[in-house]
């Protein structure tokens, strides 16, 4: 690995890409089908231990929430945990400790996601729980209030009093404007003040149906029971008729020159460099585009090996860490991205222009065939492990299906990267960073005055849990 932020981002790669595996065999062979209220179930089974993973994903996120109530989708993540009628407040994440299972959930600017990992045996009971609480939520005002103390700490800890949060908003606003990517997951706090349980149920009711839902289950369990269980609890749950989505075009204009943002404080100790561009997602890319992008940014990453730590930080000098990493799984635009921790004493300036230059390369005399070859098998390679984990299929295919993609997609992903090519790579390198559609940004420190910690570059297309 190549330092703190290449770690960063194999974080983020681990959390937001969807895994692949070999191209002689399809990646995850999944069932699936639909139940008669509209809602889509993806079977994975897996028997090598008698455990399931359970995610339920709903097609709703941050992106989704109307003007001036940004943090909405993150607070009622939050607030589904308040019980129904049947199921006291915090009851469900105790039944499933009670059985040795864990669970957890999330929310990002285009999902929202439940998950669970339990014994084989408890899985009737969870779906029972899920299905109760997709359409028997009880939120009151008593239940809500406190929660919302709850999310404005968590704010607080995240971004207020968190210099690399802060930088990491003034970031995304920086680099998607008025689009809607460009307000927080966890929303701005005087909005997230101003939410009450009725806010949070109008959206609950709005959103939350079987007919907006994919919930993907692997491990010890076979198809032919999730569709007994699954005809027993959420095929109860009847559709419900759902609002448009936010458009995912809306907002976003064309830079016109590269943008800058800096923040200092005297808690970063070790200065960072990140640089967004705004780049085509598998929706909007233009036939192999996105996976040559995917290829390229394992070129310039590739751990120790790759072009961006091989020139900054092994022949210039400049950087202890460095990181570039490609973000297609998005129903509006993607990022490509490139992070970089300072080597002490090195002139911020001196390395964006360092960056600038290798970006300049890459265009100019593009990428080896050598290089192509090289980095689609590491991918593929990477990939190889996915195959046999337990919580890789949901990740993978809710994430896909929530963003408007199929199970195809994912299962051909293989065949897709070993088909680029040096001038797929070549091409699109050209049309993305020989424009000026990006943002650089500089977290830097003050003087370090409380001697604190050092900085690492988080992910920018972050999930809050």
């Amino acid at each position: 690995m190549a330092g703190t932020v290449k770690g960063a981002l194999i974080t983020a790669l681990a959390l937001l890409i969807a895994l692949p595996a070999p191209a002689q065999a399809k990646v995850f062979n999944p069932v699936s089908f639909t139940l008669d209220n509209g809602m889509e179930v993806v079977v994975v089974p897996n028997h090598r231990a008698p455990v399931v993973h359970h995610m339920l994903w709903f097609k709703v996120g941050a992106a989704d929430e109307e003007p001036g109530k940004s943090g909405l989708a993150h607070y009622l993540e939050h607030l589904l945990f308040k019980g129904t009628p049947s199921m006291a407040a915090g009851a469900y994440s105790k039944v499933i400790a009670a059985a040795g299972g864990h669970d957890n959930a999330f929310t990002s600017n285009d999902y929202t996601g439940y998950y669970a990992t339990v014994p084989a045996e408890f899985l009737p009971k969870l779906m029972a729980m899920e299905a109760d609480r997709m359409q028997n939520l009880a939120l009151t005002d008593e239940a809500a209030r406190p929660e919302l103390s709850v999310v404005l700490a968590e704010r607080r800890q995240r971004t207020d009093d968190d210099p690399q949060g802060r930088f990491q908003e003034k970031m995304m606003a920086a680099v998607y404007g008025g689009h809607a990517y460009g307000r927080p997951v966890i929303g701005w706090r005087k909005e997230v003040e101003k939410m009450n349980f009725r806010t949070a149920a109008e959206f609950y009711h709005r959103w939350y149906h079987p007919n907006n839902a994919v919930l993907v289950i692997s491990g010890d369990v076979t198809p032919e029971r999730v569709k007994e269980l699954a005809a027993e609890t959420y095929d109860l749950v009847p559709s419900q008729e759902l609002p448009p989505r936010f458009d995912p075009d809306a907002g976003l204009k064309p830079r016109q020159k590269p943008g800058s943002v800096t923040v200092k404080d005297p808690d970063v100790q070790q200065p960072v460099l990140q640089r967004i561009y705004v780049a085509p997602s598998y929706r909007t890319a233009h036939e192999r585009e996105a996976y040559a992008l995917e290829v390229l940014a394992e070129i310039l990453d590739g751990g120790e090996v790759g072009r961006l730590y091989r020139s900054l930080a092994v022949r210039q000098k400049l950087a202890v860490g460095t990181g570039a990493d490609y973000h297609p799984d998005a129903r509006g635009p993607g990022q490509f991205t490139f992070g970089v921790s300072l080597r002490p004493g090195a002139n911020p300036s001196k390395v964006a222009a360092a960056l600038d230059s290798l970006l300049r390369d890459v265009v100019q005399k593009g990428v080896t065939p050598e290089e192509t070859a090289q980095a689609v098998k590491r991918l593929t390679r990477q990939a190889i492990f996915a195959r046999d984990h337990l919580t890789a299929p949901g990740r993978s295919f809710g994430q896909t299906l929530a963003t408007g993609g199929t199970i195809k997609d994912v299962e051909n992903w293989p065949e897709h990267i070993e088909s680029v090519t040096a001038e797929d790579i070549n091409e699109a390198a050209r049309k993305l960073f020989g424009g000026k559609d990006y943002v650089t940004g500089f977290l830097l420190p003050t003087g370090g005055k409380r001697g604190a910690k050092p900085a690492a570059v988080k992910p920018p297309q972050e999930e809050i849990r």
